[in-house]
């Protein structure tokens, strides 16, 4: 079993160092996604798992055990990667599973409350409600040892052959069933419901897991507003939902929620009113956005790299310089103003709400203020602000960075100009492949690593609409 008892959370930043996270990598259950089925599990198109594994996600690994469990990794790289290991090492199920407490894997904490009688007959019970299964299904599925069950409820599948219920892909985008925000667990609400079994089994963790038993009592989760069952329509503003991806910490008094495709505006109302009555944080921004699967959530469209750099989608941003090339009758057709976001910021103390006129405008509030920040606010865009390559890239993740500790972020290698853009604002480029032997050879350390973004492969995992910010779940990192 993962524990620690010295093991806390504790998030105040997108960029201070990161010490620990939650993370899922691909199961099997990634390979069963079928055409048909595709849009429906949120997925743009099939993935090849064993490239999304050996060729991409595994370096991911690798990286982040390097960065927070050195000891685990160092001087084995080529054990680990060789033919006759069998990716043993990434296998939560294989004894030769890096078990690291600060690279922690999903399905080990599963595996770890499913081995307690009463939380595993509650969770079968809770599972197959929401799946429909039939009783002797369920009788079978209580009597599964732990190991298999754990496997069972990720990929659908027994045995990795017999599918008897649908795949829940999107767990590796660990990001959206929950958010560290100062010592405080919120645990979210997904908006479809091909996302609803990870989160039942996300909040059975939290509330199960000795991992998290000091913080039990820090557990905030969302409720539905109420009589809501009475409620016309099927609206996303109607119903309560929040999601990971849509919030984010910027300093230990303040964080942006954001209404979109995922978090509808009901969602956002209760997360602030828990967050303020908790005292967790003393100012909420929300931003909206369009509801668009071009969009799906605020991290699709920025993300922090350091305290006073911001990579952002200049078109719906709205920089200046954009601003400025448009004809003045295009103000009114012009699409980009027409998505402009609405910012406003809610404070804890009953101050009047504030609002902003962009994204710039608000991030450049958080650098000075927030973060105190002595330096000028830079914006890197997605594709060098330059169209056709803005939509594109960021359709491809270019703004969905995250940060291993502050001015060192990952993202992917398909995103040239995007990269052309960090370039011209000071920033350097690596292949993770080529650091990877640096770090294993001692010729970097993670601490020269400065002002740099780390180039990740990304052919698989990028069709899955996804970057490495939504597929991580930080629990700690240093204060800035």
């Amino acid at each position: 079993m993962i524990n620690d008892k010295d093991f806390k959370i504790n998030v105040t930043s997108e960029i201070g160092r990161l010490r620990a996270l939650l993370i899922h990598s691909p199961d099997s259950g990634l390979g069963k996604v079928v055409p048909s089925k595709a849009q429906d599990w949120l997925f743009e198109d099939i993935i090849h798992l064993d490239t999304m594994r050996k060729g991409e996600y595994d370096y991911y690994v690798k990286l982040l055990m390097y960065f927070l469990d050195e000891q685990k990794i160092n001087g084995r790289l080529a054990e680990i990667d060789s033919p006759e290991n069998s990716r043993s090492f990434y296998k939560p199920d294989n004894e030769n599973f890096h078990a690291s407490n600060k690279v922690i894997e999903f399905q080990s904490l599963l595996t770890d409350i499913l081995a307690d009688d009463e939380t595993r007959l509650k969770l079968v019970a809770s599972v197959c409600a929401i799946e429909s299964c039939n009783y002797r299904l369920q009788e079978q599925l209580t009597n599964t040892n732990p190991v298999e069950l754990a496997k069972i409820f990720i990929s659908g599948s027994v045995n990795d052959d017999k599918m008897i219920f649908a795949p829940i892909p999107n767990l590796i985008f660990s990001r959206d069933i929950g958010i560290i925000i100062n010592d405080h667990v919120l645990i979210n609400k997904p908006a479809k419901k091909a996302r609803t079994r990870e989160t039942l089994l996300a909040r059975y963790i939290f509330f199960n897991h000795p991992l998290f038993a000091a913080f039990r009592d820090k557990i905030i989760e969302i409720p539905e507003m109420e009589q809501y069952f009475l409620r016309p329509g099927e609206d996303n503003d109607e119903r309560t939902t929040l999601e990971g991806g849509d919030v984010m910490v910027v300093s230990a008094d303040h964080v942006i929620i954001g209404c979109s495709e995922r978090t509808s505006a009901s969602g956002a109302n209760e997360a602030i009113k828990l967050l303020f009555a908790n005292k967790v944080v003393k100012k909420v921004t929300i931003v909206k956005i369009p509801h668009k699967r071009d969009y799906m959530h605020i991290d699709t469209i920025f993300t922090q790299v350091k305290r006073n750099v911001w990579v952002l989608l200049g078109s719906l941003a709205i920089a200046k310089a954009a601003v400025n090339e448009i004809e003045p009758i295009s103000w009114f057709v012009d699409k980009r103003l027409k998505d402009r976001p609405e910012i406003i910021q809610f404070f804890s103390d009953q101050e009047p709400p504030r609002h902003f006129k962009s994204l710039e405008e608000l991030l450049d509030d958080i650098s000075k203020h927030d973060l105190k920040s002595t330096e000028p606010t830079k914006f890197i865009y997605s594709g060098n602000n330059t169209f056709p390559f803005d939509a594109r890239e960021q359709w491809t993740d270019s703004c969905n960075l995250l940060a291993l500790k502050e001015g060192v972020v990952l993202g992917y290698d398909r995103n040239d100009k995007t990269l052309e853009a960090f370039k011209a604002n000071g920033f350097k480029s690596i292949k993770v492949s080529k650091l990877l032997q640096q770090l294993e050879n001692k010729k970097i350390t993670i601490d020269d690593l400065q002002n740099i973004l780390i180039l990740m492969p990304s052919s698989e995992l990028s069709r899955a609409r996804g970057g490495f910010h939504c597929m991580s779940m930080p629990l700690l990192r240093d204060e800035i």
